[in-house]
């Protein structure tokens, strides 16, 4: 199967390229200003395959027994023709869509739309990952029935890119999903190490609560969700509800860092916008899947 990645080179698409090429499939992933990681490189973290930086335009096997190669595509989804110009070059059986900014509605919102547009005259599938900013948290829980109703730029920037998906693409996947972590590369992950170090400032909230995902278990819940065609809304967020102060905890532990140092703070008293409780059910989209969600309880009791 042919597999186009827009953003390979971020941190959830580059656990996609790994996953994909592991997997045989013929990789092709986009970055805006450098090339991701190669699938399996020396340098990697222990207990993970990718690291060793590869060059523009530059092939390198996939790390499978098949030998895939990953090839890499420079391209600003905030330009539809450029967008277009690839899709229509490339012609994958899916695109799978990373790509986003926090603060850049361009690249967030007309970026995904350029991107299903692309996918709609080149033909073939389209995955768009989304996130659980689309809500508000005013009901706390929200399955995959829930329409978006966001407080944040950001998430009225996630939720726009969701309905012009579904606009022109009314078969394809979206892919809710929370707070990604894994190998210690996450900006979560960062901020900790940074805070329980005295070398950042900052604090973890107490009141904002999410349900992380190991980056390992998206990817693979990804893949899964285009190799089965599964049309619709898909929420894929781990089993375990947690603030991001317990995240940084768990974290710190892990790493073998001092809890203690982690500064708090209560999201509500700051007035920093956004949604303060926000937790996917995922329980329809566990039914359709065989990867299984970890909670991060479970998954940072251990390295990775």
């Amino acid at each position: 199967m042919r597999v186009l990645i827009i953003g390979g080179s971020g941190f959830l698409g580059g656990e996609l390229v790994r996953v994909c090429a592991a997997a045989g499939h013929q990789v092709a992933a986009t970055y805006l200003t450098h090339p991701g990681p190669s699938p399996a490189g020396p340098g990697a973290p222990e207990g993970h395959p990718a690291a060793e930086p590869i060059q523009r335009g530059e092939r390198r096997p996939g790390g499978n027994p098949h030998g895939s190669e990953v090839t890499w595509l420079p391209l600003d989804v905030r330009s539809r023709d450029d967008v277009t110009a690839l899709l229509g070059s490339h012609r994958p059986d899916v695109t799978i869509n990373t790509a986003y900014r926090q603060n850049d509605w361009a690249i967030t919102a007309d970026g995904g739309a350029h991107v299903a547009v692309a996918v709609a005259g080149a033909g073939g599938r389209l995955v768009h990952v989304s996130s659980d900013a689309v809500f508000s948290g005013a009901d706390v829980r929200y399955d995959e029935t829930c329409p978006p109703d966001p407080i944040s730029p950001y998430g009225a920037a996630k939720a726009a890119a969701e309905t012009a998906v579904r606009a022109v693409l009314p078969g394809a996947a979206i892919v809710r999903t929370s707070l990604i972590v894994g190998h210690g590369r996450s900006g979560h992950e960062a901020m900790v190490r940074s805070l329980a170090t005295g070398r950042g400032a900052g604090v973890l909230f107490t009141d904002d609560v999410r349900c992380p995902v190991h980056v390992d278990d998206l990817a693979e819940a990804l893949l899964e969700i285009a190799i089965g065609e599964h049309p619709g809304v898909h929420h894929v967020a781990g089993a375990d509800a947690v603030s991001r102060h317990e995240l940084g905890v768990l974290i710190a532990r892990r790493d073998g860092l001092d809890e203690a140092r982690l500064p708090t703070g209560r999201r509500a008293d700051l007035g920093v916008p956004g949604p303060l409780d926000v937790r996917l059910d995922c329980t329809a989209t566990r039914r359709r899947l065989r990867t299984r969600l970890r909670g991060a309880r479970e998954f940072l009791t251990r390295p990775g």
